[in-house]
């Protein structure tokens, strides 16, 4: 009896053992799953945090704080204190704060429903092969992306002065009292070369996703009597549509910051009918007597109208659009 207990009972002691092990081996592996885990994540978490989140808190705070430069901590004379919004009581009074958020918006307008449907529209064609010389013109239309701001800047500068280019242009083709209908609306300009310059950035975008749908796909609802029309809006478009929501958050948050171009080519002006909220915040602190807070206040509501603009577009595509 003792030695069948021993046959019977030793591979349950040797099962039992070995399913302990098994169990410690996976409580360690998961362990060393965790900490492989925080050991990659964690320096991405910290440099987002310090480059991003921080500043981000840091601006907000300073919104609503009485700085006015020099020291930040310990200033005798002037201690950091918290005045609550008054900076916002005060941009929302100005009237070149609404002049600058007019002008951004017509910004977002030409990204959002210029820049993404012309790009859309060649970048179709030329995936289509509907006209000859396909690089070409995919290189020539992505061009500009590539060149320094500032050269593209002058080069328009000067296209549209009054001894430029342009004015000739229109003093020879057309009555010359529409160059001076062209000169009330110094926005018009701006608009062109952002138009003509970010194009080719979605040309490239939706080229290179164009690409990506099976192209038997698109044979066989031609042979089925689709026509161009019908192909574009119940295949093509429906399987972009998370790549035109995408498209529209990029164009809408470099709308948002647009800086560096209007700074060369108009500076604001004339009368700040150019300035945008990016310029309007660098004029608050650094040109003159600089007033932070009020700065950090203007970049806070930017923040706040890319969350609002991004928001309602994607609760547009969740409504309206297709999915890939």
């Amino acid at each position: 009896m003792a030695d069948s207990n021993d046959k019977n009972g030793a591979p349950k002691r040797l099962m039992s053992l070995a399913s302990w092990r098994g169990g410690a081996g996976s409580l360690s592996s998961q362990r060393e799953k965790q900490v492989a885990y925080w050991v990659l994540v964690l320096p991405g978490v910290l440099i987002y945090f310090a480059v991003m989140t921080f500043p981000t808190i840091f601006s907000v705070l300073m919104s609503v704080s009485n700085y006015a430069g020099g020291t930040l901590f310990g200033n005798v004379r002037n201690p950091l204190r918290l005045t609550g919004f008054s900076q916002y009581g005060r941009m929302f009074n100005d009237p070149y704060f609404y002049l600058a958020l007019k002008n951004n918006m017509y910004i977002v307008l030409i990204s959002v429903f210029g820049q993404i449907p012309l790009g859309f529209i060649l970048a179709y064609i030329l995936y289509r092969g509907l006209v000859k010389g396909k690089d070409f013109f995919q290189t020539m239309i992505y061009l500009p992306c590539v060149i320094s701001t500032v050269v593209i800047g002058n080069l328009w500068k000067s296209f549209f002065s009054p001894y430029g280019a342009f004015p000739e242009i229109i003093r020879k083709l057309f009555n010359p009292a529409y160059e001076a209908t062209l000169s009330t609306y110094p926005m018009f300009r701006v608009l062109f070369v952002i138009l003509w310059m970010y194009t080719g950035t979605y040309l490239i975008i939706f080229m290179a996703n164009l690409q990506k749908i099976d192209s038997s796909v698109i044979e066989a609802a031609r042979i089925d009597g689709a026509t161009e029309g019908q192909t574009l809006r119940h295949i093509i478009l429906p399987a972009l549509s998370g790549v035109i929501v995408t498209s529209a958050i990029l164009a809408i948050s470099g709308s948002l910051k647009s800086f560096d171009l209007i700074y060369v080519m108009t500076s604001g002006g004339p009368a700040n009918r150019t300035s945008v909220l990016s310029l309007y915040m660098y004029q608050k602190a650094f040109m003159g007597a600089p007033n932070y807070p009020m700065a950090n206040a203007i970049s806070t509501v930017m923040v706040v109208i890319s969350f609002i603009l991004i928001g309602l577009t994607q609760f547009a595509e969740k409504k309206f659009g297709g999915r890939e």
